[in-house]
C-alpha cells in the first residue's frame, strides 16, 4: 500500500497526469492532437518513442471509447464512414506499431520529431485555411485510413489531424468529421495497443495510468472551454506549442 501511495503522489506520476490532462483538454476542445500533444511532452521528458506511443495508445482505448459514445449520442457520427475507416486504419496502425518497435531508438526520435513538427505546421495551416461548403463525405477513404493509422501508431499521434483535417478539407461537415474520426479511433487505438503489448516486453503502466487519469479529469473542462474560446485562436496556439516542443527535441539530439 505504501508503494502504491508513493507512486500515486510521486512527481513523475503527477507529471504523467498533467500530460494526460493537457492532451485531453486539447483534443476535447478541438477534436484532435491528443497523441501529438502527449507524445511531444513525453519525448521532451525523455520517455522513449516506443514507450511513449504505446502508453498513449493504451490510454486512448479508454478515452476514445468515452469520446466516441458521446459523439454518437449527440448525432455527430457517420456510421457508414466509420465502417469504411476502421479496416484500413487498423491495418495501418498495426504496421506502424510494428515498425516503431523494430527501428533504432535514435532513428525513431528523429522521425517522430520531424513528423510532429510537420503536424504542428499542418495544424497552423488548417487554422488559416478557408472554409469549404460542408457536405457528407462520399470520396474514397481507404488510403486515408491506412496513412492515418500508420502515422498515428508510428508517430504516437496523428489520426485526428490527418484524417479529420483531410475530411474537412474535402468538404465534410466538421462536426461529423470530428465525431466520426473519434468513434473510429477507438478501434485504431485498440489495434495499436494490442500490437505494442504483444511486441514490447514491458509496458510502463504508470504512464498509461497517469494519462488515463489526467484525461478523465480534463474531459468535462475541455467540453466547456471549447464553447468559450475561438477554435482558430486555439489551433494556432496548439500548433505553435507543438512546433516549439518538436524543435526542442530535435535540437537535443546528437546527429
Amino acid at each position: 500500500m505504501d508503494i502504491f501511495f508513493d507512486l500515486l503522489f510521486s512527481e513523475q506520476f503527477l507529471f504523467f497526469i498533467l500530460v494526460g490532462f493537457l492532451a485531453q483538454f486539447i483534443d476535447g476542445s478541438m477534436g484532435m492532437a491528443y497523441g501529438i500533444s502527449a507524445n511531444s511532452l513525453l519525448l521532451s521528458l525523455g520517455v522513449s518513442p516506443v514507450q511513449s506511443s504505446a502508453s498513449i495508445h493504451i490510454a486512448e482505448v479508454f478515452t476514445t471509447a468515452i469520446s466516441g459514445l458521446s459523439h454518437y449520442g449527440f448525432g455527430n457520427v457517420d456510421l457508414s464512414l466509420v465502417k469504411r475507416l476502421i479496416i484500413p486504419g487498423i491495418i495501418g496502425a498495426i504496421c506502424g506499431a510494428w515498425i516503431l518497435t523494430k527501428l533504432p531508438a535514435d532513428m525513431i526520435k528523429i522521425f517522430v520529431s520531424v513528423y510532429l513538427l510537420l503536424m504542428g505546421c499542418v495544424i497552423l495551416i488548417k487554422a488559416y485555411r478557408n472554409k469549404n461548403q460542408p457536405k457528407k463525405v462520399t470520396h474514397k477513404v481507404v488510403p486515408l485510413g491506412l496513412m492515418g493509422g500508420f502515422f498515428d501508431a508510428a508517430g504516437g499521434g496523428g489520426w485526428g489531424p490527418i484524417v479529420a483535417s483531410t475530411l474537412v478539407s474535402k468538404g465534410s461537415i466538421p462536426r461529423l468529421a470530428v465525431g466520426t474520426v473519434n468513434a473510429a479511433e477507438f478501434f485504431i487505438a485498440l489495434a495499436s495497443s494490442l500490437t505494442f503489448i504483444l511486441t514490447i516486453v514491458t509496458i510502463q503502466w504508470d504512464i498509461v495510468a497517469g494519462l488515463a487519469i489526467g484525461g478523465a479529469i480534463a474531459a468535462p473542462f475541455a467540453a466547456y472551454f471549447s464553447s468559450k474560446i475561438p477554435s482558430k485562436l486555439f489551433m494556432i496556439l496548439i500548433g505553435i506549442i507543438i512546433i516549439l516542443l518538436s524543435l526542442r527535441i530535435l535540437l537535443k539530439l546528437e546527429f
